[in-house]
C-alpha cells in the first residue's frame, strides 16, 4: 500500500516531537477515531441537505452573527 505525500508530512512532524509530546498527540487522534465521535457518525446527504436548509431558514429570519460582532464578543472573553 503506497503511503500518501499527507502521510508522509505527518510521519516528518511526529517524528520530530518529544516522547511526552507524542503522546499527547495520540491521544486526540483517538478521540478522533472513539465510536460514538459526533465527527465520526456519517451523514446522509438527505441529512446534510436539511442541516443546510435549517441553516438557510435562520440566516433569512436574522439569527446568525455577524464577523463585527463576533469580534466584538471575543474581546470580552
Amino acid at each position: 500500500m503506497a503511503i500518501s505525500a499527507t502521510d508522509k508530512e505527518l510521519l516528518i512532524y511526529f517524528s520530530q516531537l518529544d516522547e511526552p509530546q507524542k503522546k499527547s498527540l495520540l491521544k486526540l487522534i483517538k478521540t478522533f477515531l472513539k465510536p460514538g465521535n459526533p465527527l465520526m457518525e456519517s451523514t446522509t446527504v438527505k441529512q446534510y441537505n436539511q442541516e443546510l436548509d435549517e441553516a438557510l431558514k435562520r440566516i433569512e429570519k436574522g439569527e446568525f452573527t455577524t464577523l463585527e460582532a463576533l469580534e466584538k464578543e471575543m474581546q470580552l472573553w
